[in-house]
Formats: C-alpha cells, sequence, structure tokens
C-alpha cells in the first residue's frame, strides 16, 4: 500500500479498505480515527473501546449507499458530540467507494457515515468527503441493511501517517470553529460589498439603483401601482419574475403590502 492512513472494516461480507483524506480532512479524519482506536470519550462507549466494532449498516439504498456508525443501530444515535463540517474542494462524491459524513443538517457530524455506491454529486458541499474505497466495492455492492462491523481497525503506512495524532487532530479542528466562523462572515460581507459597490443605500439598509429616470407624476402613498420585477439570487439564478408570466404586479404604494 502507498503510504497513507487506511480504515479496514472487516464485515460480514467480507473486508473493505479504505483509504483516508487526513491531509485535506485532518478534523473529520481525526474523529473518525479516534473513535475507532478507542481514543476520543464519548458517551456511548467507555474511552479505550473501539468504537465501530460490532455496530450494524442500519440504512441500506440500493444504487445510493450504505450507512453505520450509529452505537444504537436506529439512525438517531451518536457519541453525544456534534461537530462543524469540513468541505474541501478538492474532494467530490464522483464515484462509487466514497466515504463521507452523514449528517442532519451543517455542523451536525457525529460517528455516522456512509458509503456511496455510484457517483452522488448532489451531495458535494452538504456532507464531508474524508476517504474512498481502495479495495473491496464489491464487499460494499453486497452489503445488506443489518449487516455488522465485525472490526475496524486503522492502518498507518509511512512515517507521516505514524505521527498522524487523531485526538489532537480532531481538538485542535474543533478550537479553530471560532476562526472559522469569522472568516465564512468576512467572506460573505466581501461578497456583499461586490454586489453593492456603486449603489445607493436607504435607511432601512436597502440598496438600489435607478436605471431609467421616470417622466411621469411621483406615485403618493395609497396610489395603486403596476410594476414589473425579476427577483434573482447572488449566482444568478432567477427565482421569480413578472416578466416572464407577462403579468406586472399591483399593490398600493407605502401600505406594507409588499415584501
Amino acid at each position: 500500500m502507498e503510504n497513507g492512513i487506511y480504515a479496514k472494516f472487516a464485515t460480514t461480507k467480507g473486508e473493505i479498505l479504505v483509504k483516508l483524506h487526513h491531509d485535506k480532512t485532518p478534523g473529520t479524519v481525526g474523529n473518525f480515527v479516534g473513535l475507532a482506536e478507542g481514543n476520543i470519550k464519548n458517551d456511548a462507549k467507555a474511552k479505550g473501546t473501539p468504537y465501530y466494532d460490532g455496530l450494524k449498516f442500519h440504512r441500506v439504498i440500493s444504487d445510493f449507499m450504505i450507512q453505520g456508525g450509529d452505537p444504537n443501530g436506529t439512525g438517531a444515535g451518536g457519541p453525544g458530540y456534534q461537530f462543524d463540517d469540513e468541505i474541501h474542494p478538492d474532494l467530490k462524491h464522483n464515484k462509487p467507494g466514497i466515504l463521507s459524513m452523514a449528517n442532519a443538517g451543517p455542523g451536525t457530524n457525529g460517528s455516522q457515515f456512509f458509503i456511496t455506491h455510484v457517483e452522488t454529486p448532489w451531495l458535494d458541499g452538504k456532507h464531508t468527503v474524508f476517504g474512498e474505497v481502495v479495495e473491496g466495492q464489491d464487499i460494499v455492492d453486497s452489503i445488506e441493511q443489518g449487516d455488522q462491523i465485525e472490526k475496524l481497525s486503522i492502518e498507518r503506512v509511512g512515517e507521516e501517517a505514524q505521527q498522524f495524532d487523531a485526538a489532537a487532530n480532531f481538538k485542535s479542528f474543533n478550537e479553530e470553529k471560532e476562526k472559522r466562523e469569522a472568516e465564512a462572515k468576512k467572506r460573505e460581507e466581501d461578497k456583499l460589498k461586490a454586489l453593492t459597490e456603486g449603489l445607493s443605500k436607504t435607511e432601512s439598509g436597502l440598496h438600489y439603483t435607478i436605471t431609467q429616470e421616470g417622466k411621469g407624476p411621483k406615485p403618493k402613498k395609497g396610489n395603486t401601482v403596476s410594476v414589473h420585477y425579476k427577483g434573482m439570487l447572488v449566482d444568478g439564478t432567477v427565482f421569480d419574475s413578472s416578466f416572464k408570466r407577462n403579468q406586472p404586479i399591483q399593490f398600493p404604494v407605502g401600505m406594507g403590502h409588499v415584501i
């Protein structure tokens, strides 16, 4: 095997070997490896006890994926804590055998994971990819609901992999949460600034520009006006347009009837 960190699943149906992306998702891999080796405190098993050994694949959807990692075997269990997504732009759900974190929305990762049967691009950006199958995809495809992870062992190949401290990397990832949130906020602020550059701003915070001056009388409060509009997301996606329907909207000015 080439250098890296591997997870070997000994299952009811046979062995699955997965290479983990510890270089690109160190926090997520740290959590997974730490639990597998019993080095991360959790509510399901005593520290020192391999977390995944004996757990079942509680959810299997044909031509989609197999899901495991719930100590309760119901899909509702976990380690007693949650952590942030760790989405890396180079890692996609672009082929069979992708190992990714199951979640119930942003920032709800715990111990549950899934392995894909096929490419699932609609999951990109929503689930953290942190490994891929290098041997045993046929075993993945044969797994049925209720099949067991008899043993999940971690194998380190090479000096860098040997030095990877799973618990320390997971701890560091969690401690950097405030920094990640601040960086994300700054990115959104910069995006908004670029979108509104050169526009006028009302007291309420609405940004606008007049592209063509009108010549008719100015409507007064309570007057009914008929206007065309087009609503777009920041990426240019049109979510509503009166132009498309060729039917302008009518409403009384200044009465709060338009959101």
